[in-house]
Order: C-alpha cells, then sequence, then structure tokens
C-alpha cells in the first residue's frame, strides 16, 4: 500500500461539503465517477460497518474508525465483497485489510479546505491518481451550488 493525498479548496462551509461528502444522495453522486452504480450502505456512525458497492455487487467491506463531525472521517477497509458476499479472508480480500481513507475538512476564511490521504494498492495508483481528483471536483460542484 501506498499512502495518495489529495487536496482541494471549495467555496462552501464545512458542514454543508460534510453533508455532500456523507449525504445518501449526494454519496452517490460525487462517487459515480468509480462507479455509476456507486452506493454506501452504513450510518456512518464511529464503530459501525460500512459496505461500499458498485456494480454486480462488488466493492468494499470496511469499518467507520473515527466520525467527528464535521471535521474528520477515518474509515478502514477489511476486505472486500464479491457479488454481494463478504472476503476478508482471501488473499485479494487481505490485500486491502487495513488500508485506511482519512478525510478532514477545515474552514479556511468561508470556505472548506479538504485533504483526502487514502492507502492504495500499486496496481491502483495511477487510477486513482486520474480518477479521485475528478471525484472531488465533483464534491466541489455539489457543495457550491
Amino acid at each position: 500500500m501506498k499512502r495518495q493525498e489529495y487536496i482541494i479548496t471549495i467555496q462552501a462551509p464545512q458542514t454543508k461539503v460534510w453533508e455532500i461528502l456523507w449525504g445518501t444522495e449526494s454519496y452517490s453522486k460525487w462517487t459515480a465517477v468509480f462507479d455509476p452504480n456507486s452506493r454506501a450502505e452504513t450510518d456512518w456512525k464511529e464503530g459501525s460497518k460500512v459496505v461500499f458497492l458498485g456494480t454486480g455487487q462488488n466493492g468494499m467491506v470496511s469499518k467507520i474508525v473515527t466520525n467527528n463531525a464535521p471535521h474528520y472521517m477515518a474509515i478502514e477497509h477489511l476486505g472486500i465483497l464479491v457479488e454481494g458476499k463478504e472476503d476478508l479472508d482471501s488473499e485479494h480480500g487481505q490485500a486491502w485489510a487495513g488500508a485506511r481513507e482519512d478525510y478532514t475538512l477545515k474552514p479556511l476564511n468561508e470556505a472548506t479546505h479538504l485533504t483526502v490521504e487514502i492507502d492504495v494498492a500499486e496496481a491502483y495508483i495511477d487510477s486513482f491518481n486520474k480518477t479521485f481528483p475528478k471525484a472531488l471536483q465533483k464534491v466541489k460542484e455539489l457543495a457550491e451550488l
């Protein structure tokens, strides 16, 4: 795993950016750049399980490590989901175990400075570096409406 960092400044209050990131409808809109059927099944509460789903019931099985709304969200991946079935034990499932996503929101005058740090498997770094900035641009567009 390699730690990647993505940063964007959004001309919207921190609470609005937070809602765009984790709101049921808005989450699917900004993550559609990864998969048009992207969604999350969770209550976003600290300690809760989260299942990130895409096309074909495939995705990630994770947990919310920290939810300090509207400042910081930490997510730890536990394994993968293959056709709706959790895989926490195979080599492929274990490849993502322990990987984290950390979202930090800081007020900056009347804007919000969003920093996302993600552990990414080497094979996916190029894809993440192309796609994640587009996802953050979508967060920006939604928050600045």
